[in-house]
């Protein structure tokens, strides 16, 4: 068994900008999980063309070659039975990887998820514990309809039980996959299929990233944007845009939903009295609804105007290029909405 090891503290976690060296969102993530399946003989990985090929993306390229069909193992279409394979094999002291590939068909997989996975450990007065680490790429690229461009993370959010991470930055992806497969708790850890192949500094020494630290990715004075995966980029962009109108707006990642960060939010909120939360899932009963709940509830006195959300428009995701780039935030929609809160038409 590997030895134990705690989760780091704030002040301990490196920063990207300390390296200089530049890898893939994908290969971020496999050189986390090769990191810990070296470290950890329990670890082992199961999911549809993650062996040999190296998965529809490139998130397992290379992990067959080196630890073997044992540990590292296709499997036939059916998420049902590769999620009940994990949830059985944690409670047998394994630590298995799922690969869903895509975050839609978990769908497939919700009973195991909710009713086993995220209870096991409650309804058994503690005596059992599910270390497993669900993987899977959800969010909308290429048109590619309504059946593989979900963003439906607030879903595992609103279950007790269950840790989701969200990375939006190869930093992250490599630092919460390794913490991820550090917990005892079961994990659901959502990659965007749109970051892939974007790159980012990413440490060549070990590091860790604990759930629930949020990331300011640009400070800002008039306005807290608060984000996730994709629309962390996208925010960003925005933020650029919006600073040459005088608009000066703090950009934070959430990174995990579950634990999630308030303190971060409502700290920058004091400071900038305006909140915005950019959200590629749809508003209702959503992620932005939440941190707008939380904001209301706890800080409402900071508030020096009404809390605006930015997200998918309520309909299906299309095979339409136009149609889908209308559906979901896009920077210029970003820029125009925040500049019709501040009163700054741009």
């Amino acid at each position: 068994m590997p030895e134990t090891i705690t989760q780091p503290s704030r002040s301990s976690v490196a920063s990207p900008l300390e390296s200089e060296r530049s890898i893939t969102y994908a290969q971020a993530g496999v050189e986390g999980v090769r990191e810990e399946m070296r470290r950890n003989l329990d670890i082992f990985y199961i999911g549809q063309g993650i062996g040999p090929r190296g998965g529809n993306f490139q998130q397992s390229r290379g992990l067959w070659q080196e630890f073997g069909e044992e540990r590292v193992r296709d499997t036939p279409i059916a998420e049902r039975a590769q999620t009940g394979i994990g949830v059985g094999a944690a409670l047998a002291g394994s630590h298995p990887i799922i690969d869903i590939v895509f975050l839609d068909f978990t769908l497939e997989a919700m009973g195991e998820i909710v009713q086993q996975a995220s209870t096991i450990h409650y309804i058994s007065n503690g005596r059992f514990k599910v270390p497993m680490l669900l993987r899977a790429a959800g969010g909308g690229v290429r048109s590619t309809g309504p059946h593989h461009s979900h963003t439906f993370w607030s879903f595992f959010a609103h279950i007790p039980g269950l840790k989701v991470a969200v990375p939006s930055i190869p930093y992250d992806v490599k630092g919460l996959i390794k913490t991820a497969l550090r917990d005892e708790n079961p994990v659901i850890f959502i990659e965007h299929k749109g970051l892939y192949s974007t790159k980012g500094n990413v440490p060549q020494e070990e590091y860790l990233i604990p759930f629930g630290q949020a990331r300011i990715a640009r400070p800002g004075d008039d306005v807290t944007l608060v984000s996730l995966g994709m629309m962390v980029l996208r925010s960003l962009d925005a933020a650029t845009r919006l600073a040459d109108a005088g608009i000066s707006v703090e950009v934070i990642d959430l990174r995990t939903l579950v634990p999630l960060d308030k303190e971060t939010i409502f700290a920058s909120v004091a400071k900038t009295n305006r909140l915005v939360i950019v959200d590629e899932a749809y508003a209702s009963c959503g992620v932005s609804a939440e941190v707008a709940a939380l904001v209301a509830g706890e800080a409402f006195d900071e508030l020096d105007a009404p809390i605006l959300r930015i997200c998918a428009r309520p309909t299906p995701h299309s095979f339409s290029p136009s149609t889908d780039s209308y559906l979901v935030p896009s920077v210029e929609r970003i820029v125009s909405e925040i500049s019709d809160l501040v009163g700054n038409k741009i």
